[in-house]
């Protein structure tokens, strides 16, 4: 077939078996920026956005996209993150916000996806709170940053 690890046979999606995978220590990271106006980066700085409180709202937003992630990525396995931490900083030379995400588990599968997945939460949270002040805000590139464990490290 094409040799995609989430597509059987008969090119029907499906969830890899991860049955006879060492559990192992696994670590990944993941990073995006939102560049937004400086009138913005003030506003969330000085917390007098219209909906809140934009750095705390962004924060619960990234752990719960975390903790959902199989929930949204179908071929994604239900993992135990033993831990999650996402971080949103003022970037002012962007200017703008980072935004990082680091999860770890003991499992016989990564942690790839539920990084990339709170960050881009957090970013269309951050978008949500504040577009009524700034319609051009950017999202840029979601990466991982980070990872470690598993087979190939």
């Amino acid at each position: 077939m094409s040799g995609l690890t989430h597509v059987d046979a008969g090119g029907r999606a499906s969830m890899v078996d991860v049955g006879d995978k060492l559990t192992t220590a696994r670590h990944a990271e993941a990073r995006s920026v939102l560049r937004r106006m400086p009138t913005t980066i003030e506003a969330v700085t000085n917390g007098t956005a219209r909906k809140g409180a934009v750095i705390s709202a962004t924060g619960v937003a990234g752990v719960r996209a975390a903790e959902r992630t199989a929930d949204l990525i179908p071929p994604c396995h239900p993992l135990a993150l033993t831990k999650f931490v996402v971080r949103t900083m003022i970037a002012p030379d962007l200017p703008g916000l980072e935004i990082k995400a680091e999860a770890c588990t003991n499992g016989q599968t990564g942690v790839e996806v539920e990084t990339l997945t709170a960050v881009l939460n957090v970013c269309l949270t951050s978008r949500d709170m504040v577009e009524a002040i700034d319609r051009k805000m950017l999202i840029g590139a979601i990466s991982i940053i980070a990872r470690e464990g598993g087979t190939s490290g």
